[in-house]
């Protein structure tokens, strides 16, 4: 059997059922248009867009999918969707994502992230047909000593702050219905797989979050001013968008054909020497814009974040085959170059973006 899966074997996905639950936001929206290239049959399931300027609202017009609006924590809606569909794969996207917002919201927090993905694993375990299931945590996912350590998959699970803390537990969540329903010893029985995937800072175009860093400076620099900075010295694991999805796709594949192997929790980050702190990004973001400025506004008061975070993605490069293309700084290259563009031609560029890559 095929152990090792490249771009050009994403053809896999040629006529194949896939539900993606977060289809409207940032990372989804991406997902979902490789997809489409790729010759998929997709179900997204999400919220409304947050905001009408983001990929999804580009982009919803001009591929083919089915369009379902509707909250993860609704059990029964989401069960009744999925059961409908009768997926091959399921990509799990749908999150409250944000580490500022779960401050102000932390229950919520913890029940879209833990008991939303309890759903849709609970939703899976009713399936008769066979199911691969990828769920996406997050980078924040570890116990964070803030050190010059690069976390492996291995290392004890934890979080500072709700957002942190909620994908750790989402974590718990999806090792336990792996182990009490999806058992990959007994795969021959329930014909169900699932794996987690960790993926670091993602950068990209079409991102508008709040609070998030590139959309921050494309704010700033098309209103004229100066990026305020609340963490110009934080180290984080940046990469484009496309690189943690290259990644997603590949363990689907391989995990749709070896449960047993692949079955357990994946880093996708950039290279070990590769991670920038903010202000090396701003700058870099900067020089691609070709104008702009930036201030310190670092403040004691605000809500913690973590200072020093690094992935080791030695797992997902020996298992998968899988490493990152871009450079971090390319990361930000492709990013604003992408922010640059006129808006009648953004989704043409975004696909060549893709192909870009694929080609790469």
């Amino acid at each position: 059997m095929e152990s090792v899966v490249t771009e050009n074997s994403l053809s896999y996905y040629k006529g194949k059922k896939v539900f993606v639950t977060g289809h409207t936001g940032f990372k989804g929206a991406w997902l979902i248009t490789w997809l489409h290239l790729l010759g998929a049959n997709i179900k997204g399931y999400a919220l409304e867009a947050e905001d009408e300027k983001g990929l999804f609202t580009i982009i919803a017009k001009e591929i083919k999918f089915e369009n379902i609006i509707g909250d993860i924590r609704d059990k029964e809606k989401l069960q009744k969707e999925i059961q409908n569909f009768q997926p091959d794969f399921i990509f799990h996207l749908a999150a409250q994502a944000l580490v500022r917002r779960s401050y102000e919201i932390p229950a919520e927090t913890f029940e879209v992230n833990a008991i939303g993905t309890a759903n849709v694993l609970e939703a899976v375990n009713k399936l008769s047909n066979k199911c691969t299931v990828i769920v996406i945590t997050t980078d924040k996912v570890y116990e964070n000593r803030e050190i010059n350590y690069h976390y492996k998959e291995t290392d004890e699970l934890g979080g500072y702050d709700p957002y942190s803390a909620s994908k750790a537990a989402t974590e718990i969540v999806v090792s336990s219905f792996r182990n009490s329903f999806f058992n990959p010893q007994k795969y021959s029985a329930h014909q169900k797989a699932v794996a987690s995937a960790r993926a670091g800072n993602v950068v990209g175009g079409g991102d508008w979050n709040k609070d998030r860093i590139i959309p921050d400076i494309i704010r700033s620099l098309v209103a004229g001013e100066p990026v305020a900075v609340r963490n110009p010295n934080a180290v984080r694991p940046w990469q484009h968008v496309l690189e943690p999805l290259s990644g997603y796709l590949m363990l689907g594949i391989l995990l749709n054909k070896d449960a047993d192997k692949f079955s357990g929790a994946y880093n996708f980050g950039p290279l070990p020497d590769d991670h920038l702190a903010v202000k090396e990004l701003v700058k870099i973001a900067l020089d691609c814009w070709g104008s702009g400025n930036w201030l310190d506004n670092a403040d004691i008061s605000q809500p913690h974040e973590a200072g020093l975070l690094q992935l080791d993605i030695s797992k997902a490069k020996t298992a998968l085959n899988w490493q990152p293309k871009l450079s971090s700084k390319e990361a930000v290259q492709w990013t604003i170059d992408w922010y640059k563009q006129n808006a009648e031609n953004i989704f043409e560029y975004s696909v060549q973006q893709i192909k870009n890559y694929q080609q790469k």
